[in-house]
């Protein structure tokens, strides 16, 4: 028998490996406080454990008082370091991997249908729900009370549908315009039978059962309505106390204690009663900045304390005031704060802290208040970060903590004003027209601002997708304007979802206005609202609340639909270590699962099957370090335990069968595996490459690659939009053949990637053709050599053409993203002859360079051998050439005229923590790359100049292709 391998890395499982054993050595605590240790199979279920531990423990004191099998389960403590309920015993041992090999029998409370549902979904969003109830927080509480009742409603409404309206809103089966295929009834008819659409099912009890909880009475909280008063004309002030510390005794210098540093924009939070411990090491003067925010507009002046000197606490004792009335603060005021030290007479800012506050915390939360700063990004210009999170910073340990009072202002209802309707203006429609066409990225100066908010009715009337330029034109200091505006939205007319996506960006935070867009978010179609899933995870980080319209929208939509729950599922989840967004992405979850309890098994098993892969990835980089001297013996060594691990019974039950997270349609059967030619990539992360026999597509092969260590997410972006540009191409009947493969992120640095059949790179065609790897880069005949040995006769002129759109479509996209490290294994070419972009770890213009100087000097590739296959080899062919450069200009301008979408999109992601979108300047390249602003004469001669540049200077990229080549070849 070949030695058994792990399936994790944890100590007791390694050595297990090591030995050669399949047993594992676990310590049994018993209620009866007998401990017994006892060896069990590594690959046995949790019921399997039971029942071994039940037979051995007949012979040990106190056996019967243990009472019945079944009134007890195990428990442990898992990875997280938090005790784990294993309430579903299906389950395996080395799948649970608990942290150290320890199990505790414990007695079972009563109702075990809903305990093991309550442990299946716990399992699969990878938070315990024991931690949710533990939180003492009542808007968490409202919510899962909340999403429990809509949850039960829509489980009820499932159990009455019929077979055919399950599959309709499960599956929502899209099918060809035209097509004789008709949804499947319960009472078919023949004709109808002829006509309708075969569908095979396979269905376990887990799938068919749903289990109803009892709703749970719950007190609802009253409900708070935040708005301003006339009459409350206190000024807003706060009374900042001091900052706390604790010192740690043990070291005369201990390290800054900050938490695990993240990119983009995050940080500032407010904590509850926590015990607070800062850095003792604060230079000796330290101030305190507070500003009131709108999104991103300041609502006044900031205020600023005096200095304070110490070592570990500064106390102030003093009041700051706000030049504004509690009457005009907006209910999305939010308000920040900045801790920093003063070093010098200059006024020069170090070490900056933030920490924020809502005005429905404020006036909630009269009184002390403490709040647990973080850093903010250091690419940060405004100290006080108001795009930040306002969740409780989870690392309450070691932080800066900041004592506020806020006084009780007003101890009587505080209600919003009537509606009332504002008066317009003289109509300045020419300037008007001119303001509201300038994209997103435009600022206006006070004078344009005061125009759009006199001619609002205008607006509305001439202009109304010109509503977030009014919105940024609204003086949210007073309370009359956002009177006015409110009565305003009641009538505004109804936006294009495109349109109303740039209204849930942080600029615009009134709850009014998010609940409009979302209704205009409720006419796209499910196609449409995959497009833009991505970002509207995103945006729930703009959130106040986590009871929202936005959040019922996206669980409502999810739960009707099983592809965009199954998305949504994936994009909450792979973000889940995130401490900003943890809790509000595991209730949203939560809900998810309750409302949708047959999906629960099938993406359970895609959870299963990832950590599966983990797990060999792990063992892979740990052999290739054991091994690293010899390279061919850490090839055959590793090679060889991939190929074991994958004929594990473990893993074959766990990869069979298993609907693939890059795209649910598409069902894995283990037995389509080709295990012999899976592998591991020859790079730093060692991904995994799966190989599956497609035998429902003629025996072509579907590649997967699993990426552990690598972030995904830009990956995932840049192909997002390169999905749309193809999609508003078609729109304008251009087709160039765009090949955004799929890509998905599922956890921590890791996702999977979709692998294009029938492909190679450029680097391997170019150094196939050739003896030496520093000409291959300069034959030009390469390329169309290896299309012609793929393709023969007629067959070669379509896929000329093929190559011809994709490569005008690749030049254009990538010249409109900034997309760089352009090398020749970051470019493929299909058999088909279509031609396509992979990794995108450099956007939005960050091109790499070397010594200082630029590797990359054209604004895209477009090489001579290129231009050699688009001419068919004929170097006098220029009316191919004209062709190409012709699709080249129609799709750049296509483009243009979606340009504010664009911008949206990416706008949407900025506080994602992406490493090359971290700022609004990072979006201006979008800008200039489509010269938005200008006109369309303009910014065709604009592009063509960078055409004839990209022509002229590619010999910059055979160059860099060269050296890529050779170092490529010598590695080999």
């Amino acid at each position: 028998m070949p030695p058994a391998m792990t399936d994790d890395l944890d100590l007791w499982a390694a050595h297990s490996q090591l030995c050669g054993e399949d047993l594992v050595t676990v310590d049994f605590l018993l209620p009866t406080g007998i401990y017994i240790q006892m060896d069990v199979p590594r690959e046995a279920t949790i019921q399997h454990i039971k029942l071994l531990l039940w037979k051995q423990a007949q012979s040990y004191p106190l056996f019967p008082s243990l009472g019945e099998m079944e009134g007890h389960m195990f428990e442990c403590v898992n990875q997280a370091a938090v005790h784990e309920e294993l309430e579903d015993e299906t389950r395996r041992l080395c799948d649970v991997r608990p942290f150290c090999p320890m199990l505790k029998l414990v007695t079972r409370n009563c109702g075990r249908a809903e305990r093991l549902l309550d442990s299946k979904i716990g399992v699969l969003i990878g938070k315990g729900l024991h931690e949710l109830d533990a939180l003492q927080d009542q808007e968490v509480k409202d919510f899962r009370s909340k999403m429990f009742r809509i949850s039960e409603e829509k489980m009820q409404q499932v159990q009455l549908m019929t077979w055919s309206e399950w599959l309709q809103a499960c599956f929502s089966p899209q099918l060809e315009p035209g097509g004789g295929a008709t949804p499947v009834t319960d009472g078919v008819n023949d004709k109808q039978a002829e006509a309708s659409l075969k569908v095979t099912m396979h269905f376990d009890q887990s799938q068919v059962t749903t289990y109803i909880k009892a709703c749970l009475q719950a007190k609802e909280c009253p409900h708070l309505t935040l708005v301003q008063v006339s009459t409350v004309q206190a000024m807003f002030e706060k009374e900042i106390s001091a900052i706390g510390a604790v010192v740690n005794r043990k070291s005369s210098n201990p390290p800054l204690p900050l938490p695990p540093k993240r990119r983009g924009p995050s940080n500032t939070v407010i904590s509850h009663d926590h015990r607070i411990m800062v850095n003792p090491l604060l230079p000796p003067q330290v101030q305190v900045r507070a500003g009131l925010f709108h999104g991103t507009e300041l609502l006044c002046k900031p205020a600023v304390s005096s200095e304070s000197s110490g070592r570990s606490e500064h106390v102030w004792n003093l009041t700051l005031e706000f030049d504004i009335t509690v009457s005009d603060l907006p209910r999305m005021a939010r308000l920040c704060f900045a801790v920093y030290a003063v070093m010098d007479k200059v006024k020069k800012q170090k070490s900056t802290k933030n920490a924020h506050i809502n005005k429905y915390q404020t006036i909630r939360k009269a009184g002390k208040v403490v709040l647990i700063c973080l850093c903010p990004p250091d690419e940060l210009e405004e100290m006080l970060n108001p795009i930040g999170t306002i969740q409780t910073n989870p690392y309450t340990e070691n932080c800066t903590a900041l004592h506020i009072h806020l006084p009780d202002y007003n101890p009587h209802p505080i209600l919003f004003p009537p509606f009332d309707k504002g008066r317009g203006g003289k109509k300045f429609l020419i300037e008007l027209k001119e303001i509201m066409e300038r994209d997103p990225l435009s600022q206006l100066c006070e004078n344009e601002k005061d125009l759009i908010w006199t001619l609002r009715y205008d607006c509305m009337e001439n202009f109304p997708q010109s509503l977030p330029k009014l919105l940024l034109s609204v003086k949210w200091s007073k309370h009359e304007d956002m009177a006015q505006l409110q009565a305003l939205l009641q009538i505004w007319p109804k936006l294009s979802p495109r349109d109303a996506l740039e209204l849930l960006d942080f600029n615009y935070p009134d709850q009014y206005v998010r609940e409009y867009a979302v209704g205009c978010l409720r006419d796209m179609s499910d196609e449409e609202l995959s497009q833009y899933l991505l970002q509207l995870v995103q945006v729930l980080r703009y959130e106040p609340y986590y009871d929202c319209a936005l959040t019922r929208f996206l669980l409502n939509r999810a739960q009707c639909n099983r592809n965009i729950g199954h998305f949504l599922f994936w994009h909450l989840r792979s973000e889940m270590h995130m401490p900003a967004v943890s809790v509000q992405f595991s209730l949203i979850l939560e809900a998810y699962c309750r409302g949708s309890i047959p999906h629960i098994e099938v993406l359970k098993k895609q959870v299963e099957a990832l950590s599966k892969l983990k797990s060999v990835n792990e063992l892979i980089k740990l052999g290739t370090i054991k091994n690293a001297r010899s390279k061919t013996k850490e090839a055959m060594l590793t090679k060889e335990a991939m190929m074991t691990c994958l004929r594990q019974s473990g893993y074959t039950e766990t990869l069979s069968d298993l609907h693939s997270p890059l795209n649910p349609s598409v069902l894995v059967i283990w037995e389509w595996m080709c295990v012999e030619k899976c592998r591991y990539m020859d790079s730093k992360m060692k991904p995994l490459w799966i190989v599956y026999n497609n035998k429902l597509l003629g025996g072509d092969t579907l590649g997967i690659i699993f990426k552990n260590g690598d972030d995904l997410r830009q990956d995932m972006l840049t192909l997002q939009i390169l999905r749309l540009m193809d999609l508003l191409w078609k729109e304008a009947n251009l087709d160039l053949r765009i090949v955004p493969y799929g890509c998905l992120a599922t956890g921590d640095r890791s996702g999977l990637i979709e692998v294009v059949s029938s492909a190679d790179t450029i680097a391997n065609i170019q150094l196939t053709s050739s003896n030496v790897a520093a000409a291959a880069a300069f034959n030009k005949d390469a390329l169309l050599n290896w299309l012609k040995e793929k393709n023969s006769g007629d067959a070669l002129e379509k896929v000329i053409e093929e190559f011809t759109l994709s490569c005008a479509g690749y030049c254009v996209a990538t010249y409109v993203l900034g997309i760089g490290d352009r090398h020749s294994d970051n470019i493929m070419v299909r058999s088909t002859g279509q031609l396509f972009h992979i990794d995108f770890g450099h956007i939005l213009g960050n091109f790499k360079s070397k010594f200082g100087i630029k590797r990359e000097r054209v604004p895209f590739i477009l090489t001579h051998d290129f231009i050699h296959v688009i001419q068919q080899g004929k170097t006098g062919n220029t009316e191919k050439f004209g062709s190409f450069r012709n699709y080249c200009e129609q799709a750049y301008l296509i483009l243009r005229r979606n340009g504010n979408l664009f911008i949206t999109l990416f706008a949407l992601m900025l506080t994602a923590g992406l490493p090359e979108l971290t700022s609004v300047k990072d979006i201006q390249y979008l800008k200039d790359s489509l010269a938005l602003g200008k006109t369309d004469d303009e910014a065709l001669k604009q592009f063509r100049q960078k055409f004839d540049e990209a022509l002229r200077e590619s010999w910059t990229t055979k160059v860099n292709w060269m050296a890529h080549n050779v170092v490529k070849d010598n590695r080999s």
